[in-house]
């Protein structure tokens, strides 16, 4: 019995992640549902952060009600940058991308997040290049390779590939939304708000990054920067979208993906996220992203009826291949690091166990045993 409990523990970050993939796949394909129904990405976006927020704002209460850092205006100012590029504009670009483009590339151009940071932080300053050692070199083939990836994925598109042949499952019904299909000329605009979306995350990182460390409770920053995004997309939405019967909800789906994408995948994922970045490490959370991308690459086509061709899976399995060599040279990075900090435990355990020795020989004895 205890064996099983102790497998179930085992498993329980990897089967976590896999749910967490789930859920984002699970969004794209109902946000696309309801995009098509007619619903506008500027509304959809607001309606998601204030639902994120309204949650997340429960959450803050409960669990850090008594023991939050005070609030400054560093901290505030910081929370609305997070909201602005990992919350309000980020969500309206990735979501401009499946309109206008599809859910796969979408997806697919989001697995770029790892590389462009990298980009980003050796632009900043953050990151080394380290060219002369095996792991530089692998970090920058692997960027090459994933900005390869996304060029092919944006201008190449070559055979159709049928995966669903003899299953037709209709769950599109197209209005005129002005957002959707390739005859109005706009499919530019979705694959550079693919590339903006990315860059948008990137930013985020880099900015939660810091804005974790001066602000450590996880559930407020997390409520502020919700409630940040839910401002600002709402009055982004007021000031673009001039159909105010777009705020009513009128059908099912579009009240179920307000509802999904604002509690589940911003309240569930980000949660069971964050247990798993503490359990294994942020590392390991980043690994599982490109399962996001083949469920969305197999579903798609079957509940989207969107076209799946070459380039778009050559294009994919690129960036995948960039994505995993960075990830692989930032885990060689990270472990002279951890090396480095377990040496330090051991000589700390290894003095303390000399002074006790000098003082008390039965203490001497005792340490001694437990090791």
């Amino acid at each position: 019995m205890n064996s099983i409990v102790k497998v179930v523990q085992e498993l329980k970050p990897l089967l976590l992640m896999m749910l967490v993939q789930v859920a984002y796949t699970g969004n794209t394909v109902i946000a696309s549902l309801a995009i098509t129904d007619g619903m506008s990405i500027r509304v959809f976006s607001a309606y998601r952060h204030i639902f994120g927020a309204f949650i997340t704002f429960i959450l803050a209460l409960i669990f850090e009600r008594k023991n939050r850092p005070k609030l400054t205006l560093r901290v505030l100012v910081m929370t609305f940058l997070c909201g602005l590029f990992g919350g309000s504009l980020f969500q309206n670009l990735f979501f401009t991308a499946i309109a206008l483009v599809s859910a796969t590339y979408a997806n697919a151009i989001f697995n770029m997040v790892p590389v462009v940071t990298f980009i980003l932080s050796f632009l900043c300053g953050y990151e080394k290049l380290n060219l002369r050692t095996v792991v530089g070199k692998a970090k920058v083939m692997g960027t090459i390779i994933g900005v390869n990836g996304t060029m092919m994925l944006s201008f190449y598109k070559g055979i159709q590939i049928n995966i669903w042949k003899n299953i037709h499952i209709n769950l599109i019904h197209k209005k005129d939304n002005g957002q959707k299909g390739e005859s109005d000329g706009k499919v530019w605009i979705g694959v550079l708000s693919g590339i903006g979306c990315c860059f948008s995350f990137s930013v985020w990182l880099i900015i939660q990054a810091k804005l974790s460390k001066e602000y450590p409770s996880h559930h407020s920053s997390t409520s502020l920067m919700n409630s940040m995004a839910a401002v600002q997309a709402t009055v982004f939405a007021l000031c673009v979208e001039k159909d105010w019967n777009q705020w009513k909800l009128p059908s099912a789906i579009r009240i179920l993906a307000a509802l999904y994408s604002g509690i589940a995948v911003t309240t569930f994922v980000n949660i069971v996220t964050s247990w798993c970045v503490r359990k294994r490490g942020p590392l390991y959370a980043s690994v599982f992203n490109p399962l996001t991308l083949v469920l969305v690459a197999a579903t798609a086509p079957l509940l989207l009826q969107e076209k799946l061709y070459l380039g778009s899976v050559l294009g994919a399995t690129l960036i995948v291949c960039g994505l995993y060599m960075v990830l692989w040279s930032k885990s060689k990075e990270m472990k002279p690091q951890t090396d480095l900090e377990s040496s330090e435990t051991e000589l700390s355990t290894t003095t303390e166990v000399v002074i006790v020795s000098t003082n008390d020989n039965d203490n001497s004895d005792h340490v001694s045993n437990n090791r």
